[in-house]
Parts: C-alpha cells; structure tokens; sequence
C-alpha cells in the first residue's frame, strides 16, 4: 500500500533544498578514443547549465556519468545527500513493446523504481531484516520527494494540460502517433519531482505550446538543472550558465551569465587569442628575420677581412671585431627568441562549408493537391487543396499531431492519397530530410550512401568525412549510429546531389550548434523550393521564408505570406 502524501492536495512536492551534484576532473574513453578530459561541473540549487559541443564530444556521456548510469575512468562524481534525487530524461526515450503510457510515465520519472524499492523495504522491515529500518527510511523520503503519492492525481492534470487525452493512459506507448508520443515525453519532465534535472534534448519533436510549457517549467524549477540542446532560443531563456565542452582537448569551460554572455565571451575570448597568436608569430618572425640578417652580416664582415688582403694588423683586428659583434648581437637575438611565451594556434574545429548543388530549375509548379485526403488510423487530413510554386520558401507549422508529416508526405507521394489528386513538377528534384533519420536502415553507412549515390568507395568516404564520420563511423550499420550522426549522414546526401526541392522535417533535431549554423548559411545560398517543418524558433528567422501554412486537426487553418 501506498504511503499517504504530506500534502492534502494535489501539488507538487518540492524537491528538497541545497541538493548539489557534482563532477570533479572527470575523464572517459570509449576505447583509444577519449570524450571527456579532467572535467569539472557544479549543479547547486537554482543552477541551470546549458552544456554545448559539437556531436560526438561528450555532452550525452557527461549527463550519464552524472547520473550514474555509465562509470568514469577517472575523477569523482558526488551528490550531497546521498539520498538526493537525480532525474536523467534521455534524448530518445525508449518505447517498450508491453508498457502503457501510464507506465512509460512512471519509468521516466522515477516512480516506478521508488515503488518498487518501498515495496520491497516494507515487507523487509515486515521480517526484521537487518538494516530493514535505515533502507525504509531511505525508500520512504524518495518515495515521497517524487511526488509518488500524487501521481494519479497529476498525471491526468499534466496530461490534459499537454493535450494528451487520459484515456490514453492505459494505451501502449507503442500504439501512440509521433505527436501523441512527443507529448508524452514531455509530460513526463512536467511530472517529474527530481532534486536534479539532467535534460537531454528536451525540445526534440515539441511544437511551440510544447516549447512554452517546458521553457515556463525549467524557468521556474529551485532545483540544480543540467541541459544539452540545440534550441538556441530554449537555451537564451532558461539557462544561467554553460559549460562548453572542447572538441580538440576533450576539456571544458564554463561560462557565466546565460546564453547571450556565452556567445559574447566566446567570441571576445576567441578573438583574443587569435591576437595574441599574431602578436606571437609577427615578434617571432621579426627577430627571426633580424637575427638571419645579422648573422648574414657577421659572415659577410669575416669573408671581406680574409678577402680584402689587408696588412694593418690594427685595421684587420677593428673589421674583425665588428663582425664579431654583428655574430654576438645575433646571438642575443635568438636568445630572446627563446625567451619568447610560446602561443599556441588557436584550434580550428570542425569547418563543413556546406554547400547544396543546385539541379536546372523546374517548371512554375513545384507541387499541387487537389482535394487531397490522407487517412492513417484514425487520422485524417484533408481534404486539402494547395499549390506550392518553384522558388517559394514555406514553413508547415502547427501543433504536435495536427498533420505536419502526413503533408510532407502527400505532397511527395510517400503516403497514398485516399481521396482527391496529386502533382509534382517533372522537373523537379527533390532532396530530403525525413523526422525518422532511418534513410540508410541497417546496411552499413558507406553500403547505404554508396547504393543512394553511386559514388565510388573513396568518393563516399571524403564527402562523409567532410560531415564528421570517419571510418570510426562509415563501416557500421546506420541504425546503430546516434540520431546526430544519422542526421549528418542525410545533410552529406544532399550535399552529393544536385536537387531544386529540399524537403526538411523538424532538420535540427539532434543537430549540434555547428552543423545548423552550416545549414542555415547553405540554404540562404540555395535558390531553389524549400518545405520545412521545423519548431526550431532560430533556424525559421534565418531562412528568408515567403509563406507560413497552419494546419490543425488535418486542416490547413491559415495560408499566407511571411511576415
């Protein structure tokens, strides 16, 4: 039986205070390959750090090592009490075959794991089991600090606030659609109760209401919170701080101040050091040049002495001792060469230029529905009519569920139409990037852009490599990789074809900083039809768009210019 809450209502239990979770000179490698070096990180109550890199450096394996799932090499990671309440929510949640959403609720927040620890306390203490006392105690705080006690009561308060209908609930998580499933996941952060927060792309897949709810939630939390995103507007209003995780040494350096001081610290610390390696270089080559000069001189001086036949011991001896101290003064020269600080080059991290090859232009008309309708299980779009002419730039916008991809997928033809008609240009060549990433499925990743490119082996592996997968990468299967390295693995297809369409479904997701920085800068320069249906606030302000259309329910509710 479940022990009843301190409080007689509903609310939330707050988390207990001065929680602190930390790592002290933590390293890890996975192999020869190190990710994380003597790295340090603080998480105190009120804390909320953005942790920033490029994908691959170690942002997911320091939040494990928080956590405690994955075990550092070296260093230590301490939380104080011991008892306190680490909650990691992953970047891809896992659906389980025989779980219901109430069930996939409870795992992910940490209830199901505290029940069960209760429970079996309980029946220990029951038998006087040594320590029985001490591990109820234990079991009991945790079970409470959760907010198990509540939990019937919140999840359907929290569920229908995300627009999750309750009785879904007791559906399998398996049975919901990516909307559906999109909510659930960040139903579960709202519901959860953790002493610390470890948030792993937390803003994948969530449409703006989503993006609201969570910025308010992670706002408003007293608790220590830890966050690895790409949303570059989530982070500017939530975090307080950011901890930037260096590709090149695997170490890191924290930033105070929020996102905006990061950026502006980064790039003055950035700019500093590229001064200060030119002042370096141009000192160096300075005295360099001096000391090559002088030493020139004093050999010159040397050889007219012995050239010149001069038979005055004392002017042979004063021309003699002038070039010796032409020798001398270059000696001190490359003596304070040596005393030189050495300043290192700035390093040059990952630099893609990614460029998209443009196919001959098509016709006037890119795309056209007529009356179009799409049913899939209880969904319907439709019927919609819509034309969409070469050279427009759209957003599909709308709410999780409203029927985003089902569009995406009707104007391309990879749905079957149940209704009405559909057109796409013969001059048009489309270049996309689906939600699911799983382009290449389980053939290796060279096999799979090999087959889609007809590129030779070498040919495969440079273009790949551009985009950060290496041989490391290229020789595995695709659905291994993490969804980051998937989604570079799509950007390099485009980058090989020659396309006049690009379709884009939610193309940030899983995309580190540096890779939609290059993404944005290639597709201002691309002059054909772009599609995209993106949440990503930053990336929709960079892309010059000429049209927004709102759907709702499977119905476009509004179609009109850009502002």
């Amino acid at each position: 039986m479940a022990p009843q809450s301190r409080n007689s209502d509903a609310r939330p239990v707050r988390p207990r205070d001065g929680a602190t979770l930390s790592a002290r000179n933590v390293s890890k490698s996975f192999g020869p390959h190190q990710v994380l070096h003597d790295v340090s990180l603080l998480l105190a109550e009120g804390r909320k750090v953005g942790i920033v890199a490029a994908n691959g450096t170690g942002k997911s394996t320091l939040l494990r090592l928080l956590s405690g799932s994955d075990v550092a090499d070296s260093g230590k990671i301490e939380r104080a009490p011991l008892t306190a309440t680490v909650g990691y929510l992953e970047q891809e949640p896992d659906r389980r075959d025989d779980e219901t959403v109430e069930e996939f609720l409870r795992r992910r927040t940490g209830i199901a794991a505290a029940t069960v620890e209760f429970e079996t306390s309980t029946i220990e203490l029951g038998k006087g089991v040594d320590g029985a006392e001490d591990r109820y105690s234990d079991a009991l705080e945790r079970f409470l600090a959760l907010g198990a006690a509540e939990f019937d009561a919140r999840a359907g308060e929290v569920c229908a606030e995300v627009g999750l209908d309750v009785e879904l609930l007791r559906v399998p998580m398996n049975a919901l659609s990516g909307g559906q499933a999109a909510r659930a996941s960040l139903a579960s952060v709202l519901l959860s109760r953790f002493d610390v927060f470890l948030l792993d792309e937390p803003t994948n897949d969530l449409d703006f209401a989503g993006l609201e709810m969570l910025e308010t939630f992670v706002r408003q939390l007293p608790v220590a919170v830890a966050i690895v995103s790409h949303d570059r507007a989530f982070l500017e209003r939530t975090i307080n701080a950011v901890l930037e995780i260096d590709d090149h040494t695997h170490t890191a350096k924290e930033y105070g101040g929020g996102w905006l001081a990061y950026l502006e610290e980064r790039a003055t610390s950035r700019r500093h050091e590229e001064e200060a390696y030119a002042t370096y270089t141009d000192q160096r080559s300075s005295l360099l040049g001096r000391a090559q000069r002088e030493r020139q001189w004093a050999t010159q001086g040397v050889n007219k002495v012995k050239k010149s036949g001069e038979t005055d011991k004392f002017i042979k001896a004063f021309k003699t001792a002038s070039s010796e101290q032409l020798a001398g003064k270059a000696k001190r020269t490359e003596q304070m060469i040596d005393r030189l600080e050495a300043v290192e080059k700035p390093w040059e991290g990952w630099d893609l230029r990614f460029e998209i090859l443009a196919a001959p232009r098509a016709g006037a008309v890119t795309a056209r529905l007529d009356a179009a309708i799409v049913r899939l299980g209880e969904f319907s779009l439709g019927p919609i009519s819509l034309e969409i002419s070469t050279g427009e730039r759209v957003a599909i916008l709308g709410e999780n569920g409203s029927g985003k991809t089902t569009l995406l997928g009707a104007v391309l033809g990879t749905l079957p139409l149940d209704g009405g008609g559909r057109y796409l240009g013969p001059g048009v060549v489309l270049g996309t990037l689906a939600q699911s990433r799983s382009r290449f499925g389980a053939a290796t990743l060279l096999d799979g852009f090999i087959a889609e490119t007809g590129f030779v082996i070498n040919e495969a592996r440079a273009l790949l490599a551009k985009f950060s997968l290496t041989s490391e990468h290229v020789l595995r299967s695709a659905a291994t990789l993490s969804p980051g390295e998937r989604t570079r693995a799509e950007l390099a297809l485009l980058m090989a074809r020659g396309v006049n369409c690009i379709v884009l479904d939610e193309p940030t997701n899983h995309l580190d900083l540096i890779a939609i920085e290059q993404l944005e800068q290639a597709m201002e320069s691309f002059a054909g039809t772009v599609i995209v249906v993106s949440h990503d606030r930053r990336l929709l302000e960079s892309l010059s768009l000429t049209r927004r259309i709102e759907l709702r329910d499977g119905k476009i509710i509004a179609d009109a210019p850009a502002d």
